[in-house]
């Protein structure tokens, strides 16, 4: 019996990584298994000014790939060391054209205090990381376009938080799980909701980096074919290494995990904004097919198939405000689409099954993406 065949909007990777290099030609390949995975607008958190020039490139259609949108190069505790300091990079990404300022760790309360404050001046959107020193509360008070990795959500519940150093609590808060008062949650969904902050999980991180999964397990993939090994054999010592941690408890990062994905579910009841991402390529994850896989974790944290299918498009295009035009299949909208050779409604693990992408007029069928993914493997 032959599989039906449905149409679904283009699908949006809000926390993609471009190679920040001067070389064009890495940042085609990311683009390529985007596209080839039915990712047709990805959004760079990582951002470098030779993507200004490929933004332009993809938009005058001299290169194909998804619609761009780009941050700057970060904001972090080595890039800016004073608030003039900062306020001179905001406004110098503001000139230079960049979408979105991104945040790294390390900003002191003082400088994340004077890039807040310059951005809202110039009106140039900040998203990213949450720094320990600042904290999810200043940060929602300070009003992200969105807060990425659920950073500074499980140290922002944890009693006693001011006497602890970001080495006891680990990335994301991942070894203080157990700690957390989820009292604070309805708090935290609040500030998230009447401040208008998405939500970015990269919950694949978590499943993948941090869990207890054996990393040659992961590493066997099918996908994994198109990084290189160099590249491969970094994502296993990084898992390895985390591992063998003194603080690592497979136990304990699993009860993370949940927790990880109860604040998921509770972004989406409390009507708290949720963004499609991965952060890809990062360890185990690969660009496009991680993204499905995400779909996939946002099911296994309580949303429906068609809640987590809403994340990469309707949401995106009310993110983006272009609502009108994109998000939904009507007509008058743009054309980016993907014909799947399944019913993801039933099935979340569906949009992997591609028949072909369609990114504004050009028709990017099965063949073409089979023979681009070839060119790819390493």
């Amino acid at each position: 019996m032959p599989k039906e065949n449905n149409l679904i909007p283009g699908l949006a990777e809000m926390h993609a990584h471009v190679p920040p290099v001067d070389n064009l030609e890495p940042m085609k390949e990311v683009l390529t298994l985007f596209l080839a995975n039915g990712i047709t607008t990805i959004r760079g958190m990582l951002g470098h000014p030779r993507h200004l020039e490929l933004r332009d490139k993809i938009r005058s259609g001299e290169i194909t790939g998804p619609r761009f949108y780009t941050t700057g190069p970060s904001f972090n505790g080595n890039s800016v060391k004073t608030p003039a300091q900062c306020e001179a990079l905001v406004r110098e990404h503001k000139k230079a054209g960049y979408d979105y300022l991104k945040l790294h760790p390390g900003l002191t309360k003082e400088n994340f205090a004077a890039m807040a404050k310059t951005a809202k001046e110039v009106n140039i959107p900040f998203v990213g990381h949450v720094s320990f020193d600042v904290g999810v509360w200043q940060a929602i008070d300070a009003g992200y376009s969105s807060i990425d990795h659920l950073d500074g959500f499980v140290e922002g519940m944890v009693p006693g938080i001011e006497q602890m150093n970001e080495q006891q609590t680990g990335l994301f808060g991942m070894f203080i799980a157990d700690k957390v008062d989820q009292n604070q949650m309805p708090k935290l969904m609040k500030g998230l909701k009447e401040k208008n902050i998405w939500v970015v999980p990269t919950q694949a991180l978590a499943e993948r980096w941090f869990s207890s999964i054996d990393p040659e397990q992961l590493n066997s993939a099918p996908e994994m074919k198109y990084m290189s090994r160099e590249v491969r054999d970094n994502w296993v010592k990084s898992k390895k290494n985390l591992q063998a941690n003194a603080q690592y408890d497979p136990a304990k990062m699993k009860q993370f995990i949940e927790l990880r994905r109860k604040l998921i579910n509770e972004c989406q009841k409390n009507g708290v904004g949720l963004l499609l991402r991965c952060d890809a390529p990062q360890v185990f994850n690969v660009p496009g097919f991680s993204t499905h896989h995400e779909l996939k974790y946002m099911v296994d944290s309580g949303l429906t198939p068609y809640e987590a299918l809403r994340t990469g498009t309707v949401n995106v295009a009310t993110y983006l405000n272009k609502s009108a035009q994109s998000g939904t299949i009507k007509t008058g909208n743009v054309s980016d689409l993907v014909l799947l050779n399944g019913n993801p409604l039933t099935d979340i693990s569906q949009t992997t099954q591609i028949a072909g992408v369609m990114i504004g007029n050009l028709w990017l069928s099965k063949e073409y993406i089979d023979r681009e993914l070839k060119n790819l493997e390493k």
